[in-house]
């Protein structure tokens, strides 16, 4: 009697810390959602404060390079004299006038005649140029944007003196228009958008070409006073209409580093994309909170049902528990020995080693052999550095591998070594071999056998419908490597994986015969 009661006490008392568990539990799951939304939240909002000052340091550096063309002028202008000064500029000008973007450019030495990199420069281009340089000739620097016909350009002006005091007025525009379009197709930063204004509000730069030179402050609903920051932080941020995509953004205004202008960038970043985020955020961890407590209660349920059924069985699952760690450890440690073996094998130092040594020979002999074979070298390598995850790869990949990992072998060897690859059957490229299985075969035949011209190494592959037979002529080594038969050991494995019986190899009538059987993978 006392021990029912007592074990109605204990069953009583065991119910309740099991309710106490589950309570404990979803309120923990609950807040820990909770946090996760928090936390994804203010993840985005750093992540889009980030891909700001990105493409906001990818447009200035771009920009910036347009600026680079007053350093040449002035290194020409130290080292010229009054007599080739002026060829010197011109040849400076000539090779800018290369670049699309520049429509125009002009100099001018001390008061003399204007001289124009564009012999094609229309006159009232030239007119107009001429009283640019009339009303700024007091003026070191001047960036600014203006129209030109029905275009907008930006134009660079300086002022340079020599030190003896030999005075070079600059300057030269870039079409807005192509510049647009450069930047679209060179702009590999974040998905957002961002367009370039000046101090006035007029449109530098924009993905869409319609908004280049028009007012932004009129066009949008950016306004001038974004564009004064607080000692805090040197940008704003705010969430407004786009005037390009017609939803709401999370607009990050910052002053532009662009020596000798006054001018701003603004990135945008779409708040549906934050929002839909933080929405999926919070639908998988109010439905990791629903499947928690469900999950929890069945829980309860079953193993109340099956309490007694737990006490009895409970010897049986810990052996077996461990029996499978035990297992489970051995796999893992083995996997780890054979991905490590077969990286060491794949990196191979001598063969990139001699490889490089015949390259270095080609390239004084041969020019065209020289570049295949650097081409098949890099194609060798990129196949080696990234295995596949099961280790099988389709015939026809490893087929395409050998040929080039020949190719450098016969390029080495010359008429010491031959090759080849018959097919029986062309259905059998479809199916499945272990990764590197022919290139294991092949080396091991390079590695332990001896090659003349007297006596070439012969080595042939054989496909057919269920399997591939790779033989090679045995010249066997006097003083032979030591074998560690890895490769061997590692084609063994794969194919008793996948329960295969077939892999044999051996040794008759003077060659060596190795029997690889494809496998069919199903999906």
């Amino acid at each position: 009697m006392k021990f029912r009661l007592k074990n109605i006490t204990s069953r009583r008392a065991f119910v309740i810390y099991v309710i106490a568990s589950i309570l404990i539990t979803v309120t923990s799951v609950y807040i820990l959602s909770n946090l996760i939304t928090d936390l994804t939240e203010k993840s985005n909002e750093d992540m889009a404060q980030r891909n700001f000052i990105k493409k906001q340091e990818f447009l200035s550096q771009e920009l910036s390079k347009f600026l680079e063309q007053e350093k040449r002028i002035q290194h020409v202008l130290q080292i010229s004299s009054a007599s080739n000064l002026d060829n010197n500029l011109q040849l400076l000008s000539s090779l800018q006038t290369n670049n699309k973007l520049i429509i125009h450019n002009w100099f001018q030495i001390n008061e003399n005649v204007i001289h124009y990199g564009d012999n094609e420069i229309s006159e009232e281009t030239k007119k107009e140029i001429k009283d640019f340089l009339f009303q700024n000739k007091n003026k070191q620097h001047i960036s600014i944007v203006l129209p030109q016909g029905k275009e907008w350009v930006w134009r660079i002006y300086f002022n340079l003196i020599s030190a003896n005091n030999t005075m070079v007025r600059y300057g030269y525009d870039i079409d807005l228009g192509l510049l647009h379009t450069y930047i679209s197709k060179i702009d590999k930063t974040a998905s957002n958008y961002a367009f370039v204004f000046d101090k006035k509000g007029t449109c530098v730069y924009h993905p869409e070409a319609a908004f280049i030179g028009k007012n932004i402050f009129k066009v949008s609903s950016f306004q001038a006073s974004d564009t004064i920051f607080t000692k805090k932080q040197d940008f704003a941020k705010r969430i407004t209409m786009s005037e390009f995509l017609k939803l709401d953004v999370i607009r990050f205004t910052k002053k532009l580093d662009v020596k000798n202008s006054n001018w701003f960038v603004c990135v945008n970043f779409p708040k549906i994309f934050v929002d839909e985020n933080v929405a999926q955020i919070k639908k998988y961890s109010t439905l990791i909170y629903s499947i928690t407590t469900v999950m929890l209660l069945l829980i309860f349920y079953l193993f109340s049902y099956a309490n007694r059924r737990a006490y009895r069985e409970k010897g049986i699952v810990i052996e077996e528990k461990n029996r499978l760690l035990v297992e489970n450890e051995k796999i893992i440690k083995e996997k780890a020995l054979i991905q490590l073996q077969q990286l060491k094998e794949q990196m191979n130092p001598h063969f990139l080693f001699n490889s490089l040594n015949s390259l270095y020979m080609l390239m004084g002999s041969d020019v065209k052999v020289a570049q295949k074979f650097t081409l098949n070298l890099s194609r060798i390598y990129r196949y080696l550095i990234d295995p596949p995850e099961k280790n099988i790869v389709p015939l026809k990949d490893e087929l395409l591998f050998i040929e080039k990992y020949m190719f450098l072998q016969q390029t080495r060897f010359k008429e010491e070594l031959f090759f080849s690859i018959e097919i029986q059957d062309e259905t059998a490229l479809e199916k499945y071999i272990p990764y590197l299985a022919f290139q294991t075969v092949v080396e091991n035949a390079i590695k332990h056998n001896n090659a003349t011209q007297e006596s070439p190494l012969t080595t042939k592959i054989l496909i057919q419908s269920d399997q591939v037979i790779i033989s090679n002529n045995l010249q066997k080594k006097s003083t032979a490597e030591p074998s560690t038969k890895f490769g061997l050991n590692y084609l063994k494995s794969i194919y008793n994986y996948y329960s295969k019986s077939k892999f044999e190899t051996s040794e008759k009538d003077g060659s060596f015969v190795c029997i690889l059987p494809l496998l069919s993978i199903h999906s």
